[in-house]
């Protein structure tokens, strides 16, 4: 069979990397190339042209190392298994890097790099948190008029000593400047809430008309529904008549009416890369760095600084009640030593605490009528509040004696006659 050839006998110079093939055919033809005209019909130097005919080839990719590629120990040890720390976003990654690492790029950039990295890449996909798209109508508020309130729970940290805490983030949000602030706490109680609230306000320097909530059990005895308007609690109804706002909760399931306090909470997951470097108090300190951060950013939403729209915004807030009416709301905070006897002092009356703890400072918390005594992050004893100079648990007591004691004295018989003795001497004074 014969078949016919199909071969192109035709040359064409359309760019400079066609320049070698048309060396070798002038060569092979022995005919001198006119390097000039070659020059001017392509737009470019004489000596460009020279340069390609004699066989430059310029590089497909250029060979530049990031800036940001002399982290990328760092980055792979962070991100690795055997690394407490998390990092559900590539936006905290890159701020941790900033403020701990020295790391200068800009967040985008920074962004571009770790997805040009597998490695790094399939961290951030295998941990992707699923979003749920839904409709939301946006709306907003004049100044002054609304506060949003609400709950990050139950964070586990790892502290620096090994200790595992679960701790939670309360955030009071200003829905037109969206100047917020952050509290970390152990507990969600009430009395923990209203302090906060009491003290969110003195920041503020006034008292929102309205805050909108969701329907915890800390503000509402039965939960607004589509049904019902629900029942605020008679304790956090009080509060808000003393502060001078209308509390006004969300129906049950719609928190995304919300979305201003709502969708920035994520922010909040900075702290996760922090596991294992904070003890409770750094970790508290770090919260409140991170919320000072928050307000003094630009806001995407608004356009604007949280910290400079406050300054409109604070004109107009309601003003702050009597400070005897705040202080009623607070949590004091005392630090005490325990002494020889296993007891602290408040307020010239003596509380025992269990043995072991002489020569420690404890941090004491009053609300409630009663006193809640700390060592690190552990309760370790609460006693009512008492007018009797010496005020001590019958299990502190019983501990106590025991070390003392041989194993085979009556300890409980023997701790209740001292206890009625101690209690008759000291409740007459």
């Amino acid at each position: 069979m014969h078949m016919s050839l199909n071969i192109n006998t035709d040359i064409e110079i359309n760019s400079l990397s066609d320049l070698p093939k048309l060396k070798m055919l002038m060569e092979s033809l022995k005919m001198k190339i006119n390097k000039s005209k070659l020059a001017r019909d392509m737009g470019v130097d004489r000596r460009t042209i020279d340069k390609y005919l004699n066989g430059y080839e310029p590089k497909s990719i250029r060979n530049r190392l990031s800036k940001i590629d002399d982290y990328y120990e760092i980055i792979d040890l962070l991100l690795s298994v055997e690394s407490k720390q998390k990092f559900y976003y590539k936006r905290v990654l890159w701020q941790y890097l900033k403020d701990n690492h020295g790391l200068r790029c800009s967040q985008s950039n920074f962004r571009k790099y770790i997805s040009s990295k597998v490695e790094f890449q399939s961290y951030f996909d295998s941990g992707k948190r699923k979003n749920l798209k839904r409709e939301v109508i946006r709306f907003e508020t004049p100044p002054a008029e609304q506060a949003q309130l609400d709950w990050k729970e139950n964070i586990q940290y790892i502290t620096k000593d090994g200790e595992i805490l679960y701790v939670n983030v309360c955030v009071l949000l200003l829905s037109y400047s969206r100047f917020r602030t952050f509290n970390l706490s152990i507990s969600k109680s009430q009395s923990i809430l209203l302090a906060f609230l009491t003290e969110s306000f003195e920041v503020f320097g006034g008292v929102p008309k309205t805050i909108l909530t969701d329907n915890m059990k800390t503000v509402m005895d039965e939960p607004r529904t589509e049904y019902q308007q629900g029942t605020v609690n008679e304790r956090f109804y009080q509060f808000a008549s003393d502060m001078g706002f209308e509390v006004k909760p969300c129906i049950a399931g719609r928190p995304r009416t919300k979305a201003k306090v709502e969708a920035p909470m994520k922010l909040i997951d900075e702290i996760h890369a922090y596991q294992g470097k904070f003890d409770y108090e750094e970790l508290h300190q770090f919260v409140q760095q991170l919320c000072d951060r928050i307000n003094n950013s630009y806001h995407q939403g608004t356009g604007k600084i949280p910290i400079l729209a406050l300054k409109k915004e604070r004109n107009l807030l309601s003003p702050l009640p009597h400070d005897r009416i705040r202080d009623f709301y607070k949590i004091d905070h005392i630090l005490a030593k325990v002494n020889t006897s296993n007891m602290i002092t408040f307020k010239s009356n003596q509380y025992s605490v269990p043995p072991g703890h002489i020569g420690q400072t404890l941090s004491l918390q009053v609300y409630d009528n009663h006193i809640f005594m700390y060592y690190n992050t552990e309760l370790i004893a609460q006693h009512p509040i008492s007018q009797l100079k010496i005020n001590y648990k019958h299990e502190h007591y019983v501990e106590t004696l025991a070390r003392g004691l041989p194993s085979s004295t009556n300890i409980e018989e023997l701790a209740r006659k001292n206890l009625e003795a101690i209690n008759e001497v000291y409740k007459n004074e």
